[in-house]
C-alpha cells in the first residue's frame, strides 16, 4: 500500500513509519516538524515539510495518490491545553478537519486516527474498555474526542472508512534501536525517570504516594509504542480489506506504578533515581488500566513489548 503519514517525524509517528515499510509498503510523512526530529524520519520513507493548515501542501501531497491516511500530527501535552486551548483547537481540530476535507478531494477512503485515553476522563470502572463513558477532563482529550466525532460524520457522509485507536501510556523506543532522537521538554514519567538517570536533570518529583494503590503511587497502563505502531499497520490493512470500522483501546491490562518504574530504571541503569514526594496532582486518578480484548479480537493484535522491563530497557539504550 501507498500511506500517507501525518507527524511521522514525531515520536509514535516515526516508529508507525518504520513498522509500514518493513511490513512493505511505500509511505510518505507529511511533517512541519514543529514536534518531529530529522534523526527519527526513516530513509527508507518520502519526506515533505508541510502542514495540514496549508490547502496548498496537502493538495501537493495528496496528488501523489495514497490508499490511505495515518493521522499523528496533533498538540499533546495536557496541561498546556488547558493554558493554551486556542493552540489545541487550531492544531488538531481545524488540521483534522482540513486533512479529512483533502482526503475526500482525492478519493482516499482508509482513515487511521490516534486517539488517546485521554477521552474517557477519570476512570468510573477498572480495567477501562470501549463502553467507558467519554467525559475528559483537559482540552487536549476534548479535541480527540471532537476528531473521533467528526470521523464518524465523515464515515457516515462521505464513506471514509476509519480507524480510531485509543492508547494508554505510550512508552520505550524501537527494539531495533533505528529511533534515537529524544522528546523534548517530555511530560511523561518514563522519560522523566530517564532524564534523572541520565543526569539530563538532578532530581523529579514524585505527585504523591498516599493513593490507594500497592505502594502509594499511581499507577498506570503502559504500551510500547512498537506495538503501537503494529497496531496502526494492522488497522490501514483491515480498512483496506474493506472492513467495517474499527475503534478499540491500546494496553496491555496491566499496571505500573511510579515507583515501579523508578525501581526497574535503577535495576538496568544502575544509576541512582534521586526523587521527592509532593502533592497529588490534581485531576490524577490512583489507577488507570485498559482492557484491550477487543484489539486482540478486531485486529488480531496482543502486545509483544510492553512488559516493564523492555519498555525501560529499550528507553534506556537510547539515553544512556
Amino acid at each position: 500500500m501507498k500511506i500517507l503519514v501525518t507527524g511521522g517525524a514525531g515520536y509514535i509517528g516515526s516508529h508507525v513509519v518504520y513498522e509500514l515499510i518493513d511490513q512493505g509498503n511505500d509511505v510518505t510523512i507529511l511533517d512541519d516538524m514543529s514536534l518531529g526530529l530529522e534523526e527519527n524520519i526513516d530513509p527508507r520513507s518520502t519526506f515533505v515539510n508541510g502542514s495540514t493548515h496549508s490547502d496548498s501542501d496537502l493538495d501537493s501531497v495528496m496528488a501523489m495518490n495514497f490508499d490511505g491516511v495515518i493521522h499523528l500530527a496533533a498538540w499533546k501535552a495536557a496541561g498546556e491545553s488547558m493554558i493554551n486551548p486556542a493552540k489545541y483547537a487550531h492544531n488538531n481540530l481545524i488540521g483534522t478537519i482540513n486533512l479529512l476535507n483533502a482526503c475526500d478531494r482525492y478519493g482516499i477512503k482508509n482513515f487511521v486516527f490516534s486517539s488517546t485515553a485521554s477521552v474517557y476522563g477519570n476512570p468510573q470502572y477498572i480495567p477501562m474498555d470501549e463502553n467507558h463513558p467519554v467525559s475528559p477532563i483537559n482540552y487536549y482529550g476534548e479535541t480527540k474526542l471532537q476528531i473521533e466525532r467528526n470521523l464518524k460524520w465523515f464515515s457516515d457522509l462521505k464513506g471514509i472508512r476509519i480507524s480510531i485507536l485509543r492508547y494508554f501510556n505510550a512508552a520505550g523506543y524501537d527494539v531495533k534501536g533505528r529511533v534515537k532522537g529524544k522528546e523534548q521538554n517530555p511530560q511523561n514519567l518514563i522519560p522523566i525517570v530517564m532524564e534523572v538517570a541520565s543526569g539530563l536533570r538532578s532530581s523529579m518529583n514524585v505527585f504523591g504516594n498516599d493513593y490507594d494503590t500497592s505502594d502509594g503511587t499511581g499507577v498506570r497502563d503502559y504500551i510500547h509504542v512498537n506495538d503501537l505502531a503494529t497496531a496502526h499497520v494492522r488497522s490501514m490493512e483491515m480498512l483496506h480489506a474493506k472492513q467495517n470500522n474499527i475503534l478499540v483501546n491500546l494496553a496491555t491490562g496491566e499496571g505500573h506504578s511510579v515507583m515501579d518504574v523508578i525501581h526497574k530504571t535503577r535495576e538496568i541503569s544502575q544509576k541512582e533515581i534521586p526523587f521527592e514526594i509532593t502533592g497529588r496532582r490534581a485531576g490524577d486518578p490512583a489507577t488507570v488500566i485498559a482492557a484491550s480484548k477487543k484489539a486482540q479480537k478486531v485486529l488480531d493484535w496482543s502486545p509483544k513489548y510492553s512488559d516493564l522491563d523492555s519498555l525501560i530497557r529499550s528507553t534506556w539504550e537510547v539515553y544512556k
